[in-house]
């Protein structure tokens, strides 16, 4: 792979709806959800063959950053940016986009997240490349649509627009707009149109172009990007204190993607799955005989269709179904499945309460 080709791992969620096993401390890309490595880890090491190490960074809080650096001790120390505080992922862009160019003014990069499950890595890999090489050739914004494997809620999608060519087997669409979370009804319709896609969140461009586009859409993060950029190096944690103070926080879709015109989108042909929820982990857990989601111990008597994650204790459950039980740190969390996104208003509840502080 071209030597001007880097990577921004964004990896500063909190991942409340993980609570207890995700905390302030240990949020969700912490965790090994889906798997016996962390998904920050996993997000490194699926670059493999793709963008070596050194070209790859990752933007965290601050707080996090020897937690990111004993996750991915394949990356050079420096390549782990803390930020001062949570602004949304437009900043964290600018702030990737500025480093990449203190290091190569000709660089390319792909945005991913740290958080997400991703298979199929020989097509997503793939699926990379071709971004990379059309973000080189043309002046255009990518972004990835996963195909839908049904209608979802809990999803953001892109409207797919005319057909813009294929390479290394990899479809191109251009992208007519993006929109929220809908609801089930409008999900539904969406995927029975068939123009619509997943958004992946996952960006591929060029740091130059990106300036362009922030100097003509959001003016204040293109300023932001020239700041950072000379600040890069020793001066790099100043800078970004001060810079950071007086940042709106705003979403990388808000400040740019639904402004912008020269938006291609490639079509995600592999397995993408943004771990969401309880619910979700439960299809990467091993399950029993009454379809129980099981990590960890539990002993059940006519309990069927559970979530159950119990690492360093035994778990027991007579008579239920449809329940989500997660054990960690000495907090005992009981949910109802269809409950599973509350979790993050309940942790919400908690901090305004001030009581829990230590285990939130």
């Amino acid at each position: 792979m071209k030597d001007h080709y880097y990577a921004v791992i964004l990896a500063g969620g909190r991942g409340e709806r993980f609570w207890p096993l995700s905390t302030e401390k240990r949020p969700k890309q912490f965790i090994a959800l889906a798997g016996d490595r962390t998904l920050l880890a996993q997000a490194v090491e699926r670059l493999e063959g793709l963008i070596p190490p050194e070209r790859i960074l990752v933007i965290t809080n601050k707080d996090l950053v020897g937690a990111a650096r004993e996750a991915c001790p394949v990356l050079p120390a420096e390549n782990i940016i803390g930020e001062p505080a949570g602004r949304d992922t437009a900043a964290a862009v600018a702030v990737g986009a500025a480093l990449v160019q203190a290091r190569n003014p000709m660089g390319i990069f792909c945005v991913l997240t740290a958080d997400h499950v991703i298979g199929d890595l020989d097509i997503f890999r793939r699926t990379l490349a071709a971004a990379l090489a059309r973000a080189e050739s043309e002046e255009v914004l990518l972004t990835i649509g996963i195909q839908p494997a049904g209608p979802s809620t809990a999803y953001g999608y892109i409207e797919a627009g005319e057909a813009a060519g294929e390479s290394g087997g990899v479809g191109f669409l251009g992208a007519r707009r993006f929109v929220e979370k809908p609801d089930l009804e409008t999900a539904t319709r969406y995927c029975a149109s068939g123009q619509f896609y997943w958004n992946s969140g996952m960006f591929i461009w060029s740091a130059d172009v990106l300036e362009r586009a922030f100097r003509k859409h959001r003016p204040v993060l293109a300023e932001l990007m020239t700041r950072i950029r000379k600040a890069a190096g020793s001066g790099l944690a100043a800078a970004m204190e001060r810079e950071y103070e007086g940042l709106d926080r705003i979403s990388i879709d808000y400040a740019l993607m639904e402004k912008a015109g020269n938006i291609l989108m490639a079509r995600g042909r592999f397995a993408w799955d943004d771990v969401g929820s309880w619910t979700a982990v439960a299809a990467y857990l091993k399950r029993d005989g009454a379809d129980n989601a099981v990590r960890g111990q539990m002993e059940a008597v006519d309990a069927r269709d559970n979530v159950v994650v119990s690492d360093d204790r035994l778990t027991a459950l007579v008579g239920v179904r449809d329940l989500i039980v997660v054990q960690a740190d000495g907090v005992t969390l009981v949910c109802s499945k269809d409950r599973a996104q509350d979790v993050k208003k309940l942790v919400a509840q908690m901090k305004q309460s001030g009581r829990f502080s230590k285990v939130l």
